[in-house]
């Protein structure tokens, strides 16, 4: 079992930048690959970003490349996502999930641990 609590989310405006945190516990935390995905209402929960377990490996969604940045500190069992040039099309709840394995993966059936979300609103 891996325990995940999301922090970090809030308002922000367009162009401007967050950091959300996940806290880890439970089972060995650099055992498992990470991600982010984010929901709005009425929509599918979308995958955003990944990373492998040593976080070597990163993956990141078409719409976030090159503005949002995943990553790691395994001593500290905590999973980041830095958000910057940010959009209204970014405002979402914000997932934590945790894998299974090592590899990261950018399905989202393939993680089995979450977190509760944090809501992250960005005005134009």
């Amino acid at each position: 079992q891996v325990q995940l609590v999301e922090s970090g989310g809030g308002l922000a405006q367009a162009g401007g930048s967050l950091r959300l945190s996940c806290a880890a516990s439970g089972r060995t935390f650099s055992d498992s690959a990470m991600g982010w995905f984010r929901q709005v209402p009425g929509k599918e929960r979308e995958f955003v970003a990944a990373i492998s377990w040593s976080g070597s490996s990163t993956y990141y969604a078409d719409s976030v490349k090159g503005r949002f940045t995943i990553s790691r500190d395994n001593a500290g069992n905590t999973v980041y996502l830095q958000m910057n040039s940010l959009k209204p099309e970014d405002t979402a709840v914000y997932y934590c999930a945790a894998r299974d394995g090592s590899r990261a993966h950018p399905l989202l059936g393939t993680y089995a641990y979450w977190g509760q979300g944090t809501q992250v609103t960005v005005s134009s």
